[in-house]
């Protein structure tokens, strides 16, 4: 009985227990390749940005289709299909998350990764307000400074920017509430997506075979592809979009299922800071001091929170049961 109630709870590890330290693991790895990821799609900016969503969608959906049924998990998959109720959620993530990777593909291919990165810290910040509103969680002295620190980051960050940061609202709101009901729905991670993913199936591949008897010519000329009528090279790329986009959403479903949201926010900051400096340094977006202040906050902000979190897991852990 108690090695049972041991493996339900997780055993005690540098980060916390168990199930603690794979949703933090998951939750660096999902947050790293998102961080990576506007390189792999710079390769792709002479496709339009519809187009490398409707791959995305069609290939995420048979890469992840294939490990659903690998793992043997196809029988949660037509589950999900019965339940009217979970069915309906999943509607909602596959539109927030549909427009999340139409904005954050526009945004790189129109030379705006320093605007998603904006995005993506502002995104945090409403992973704790969801967190505070719909899951009562609450915040600390120190945690709150924290996110002080960050809200003042941003509004230096747009007011530099000198107009209302589309790009980077909708990407956090949208991933914000997209985090959030995935949170809810007790669903595998990899069937979740599946099931996301053959929700836009129709469409993308509608849209793609359109667009490709309706290019041929254009095609045959010389004058660019569309649809499924590119080179081998620019095929191949599209392809991998399956991967490149199926393997982070996993990690972060798996994270989610495990973390607290307001965790999870302080943690979503690797991603954006990787993407600033893929901006800066290799892509030579502007990056003057003005913007240099905010993210110094923001990391400031950071290293606060995760200096009071480690302390109040080893507090915990130290306390006698």
């Amino acid at each position: 009985m108690a090695l049972q109630s041991s493996k339900n709870q997780g055993l005690p590890g540098f980060w916390g227990t168990a199930d603690e330290t794979k949703g933090l693991l998951s939750a660096f790895g999902a947050f790293v390749l998102w961080g990576v990821s506007p390189i792999y799609f710079k390769w792709l900016s002479h496709v339009s940005p519809l187009e490398i969503i409707s791959h995305r969608i069609i290939w995420s959906s048979v890469f992840v289709l294939l490990l659903v049924v690998a793992t043997k998990k196809f029988g949660q998959l037509l589950a999900v299909y019965r339940d009217r109720e979970r069915l309906l959620v999943f509607v909602a993530t596959t539109i927030l998350i549909g427009a999340n990777w139409l904005t954050f593909v526009w945004a790189i291919s129109n030379d705006r990764i320093l605007e998603g990165s904006l995005g993506y810290y502002i995104n945090p910040l409403v992973n704790v307000l969801l967190g505070m509103i719909f899951l009562k969680e609450r915040l600390n002295r120190w945690q709150t400074l924290s996110i002080l620190l960050a809200i003042s980051a941003v509004v230096i960050m747009t007011l530099q920017i000198g107009y209302l940061p589309w790009v980077s609202l909708v990407l956090a709101f949208s991933f914000g509430f997209y985090a959030l009901l995935r949170k809810k729905v007790q669903v595998d991670s990899s069937v979740g997506l599946v099931v996301e993913t053959t929700l836009l199936f129709p469409v993308a591949l509608g849209f793609l075979l359109y667009l490709t008897f309706t290019s041929s010519e254009a095609a045959s000329l010389g004058t660019g592809g569309a649809g499924f009528m590119y080179d081998t090279g620019s095929l191949m790329l599209l392809l991998g979009t399956g991967i490149v986009t199926a393997i982070p959403l996993i990690l972060f479903a798996v994270a989610a299922r495990r973390l607290k949201l307001t965790t999870i926010g302080i943690l979503q900051y690797l991603a954006p800071t990787i993407q600033m400096g893929i901006a800066i340094f290799v892509y030579d977006e502007p990056f003057d001091q003005s913007r240099l202040m905010a993210f110094a906050l923001i990391w400031v902000g950071l290293v606060i929170y995760s200096v009071d979190s480690f302390r109040t897991r080893r507090r915990a852990f130290a306390a006698p049961s």
